[in-house]
């Protein structure tokens, strides 16, 4: 048990190692400034890890809360098949109140990326 664990643990930081250190950098070449002013690269690198992170947390909490209130609701609805409606519509309502956290966190990722007000702070 323990070494599967072990080995599913390794696995898991190995890919997203892989993920967190392939991606920006082939972005990053791009805006590789002439002078070797390398401010401007950390900062798109970070801008862009940043990113990634807020949008991932969001997916797996999202994705986590849409689960756990599907699971309520089935068993709601098998202990008490008369109040199908009223637990269908409360269901509905809490899984768009989820999706709109993952919304949330696509437009900050998208002003991290695009329109990031830190910009001029660091890149002067």
């Amino acid at each position: 048990m323990l070494r599967k664990s072990v080995k599913v643990l390794l696995f898991l930081i190995t890919t997203i190692a892989v993920v967190l250190l392939s991606s920006p950098v082939v972005f990053a070449v791009e805006t590789i400034p002439s002078e070797g002013a390398y401010v401007k690269v950390l900062f798109s690198v970070g801008a862009m890890i940043a990113a990634a992170f807020s949008i991932g947390v969001a997916a797996l909490g999202v994705g986590l809360g849409i689960g756990n209130i599907g699971n309520a609701a089935s068993g709601a609805v098998g202990r008490n098949p008369g109040a199908q409606g009223k637990i269908m519509m409360t269901m509905l309502v809490g899984m768009a109140m989820a999706e709109s956290i993952a919304i949330y966190a696509l437009v900050i990722s998208l002003v991290l990326l695009y329109a990031n007000p830190y910009v001029s702070y660091f890149l002067g």
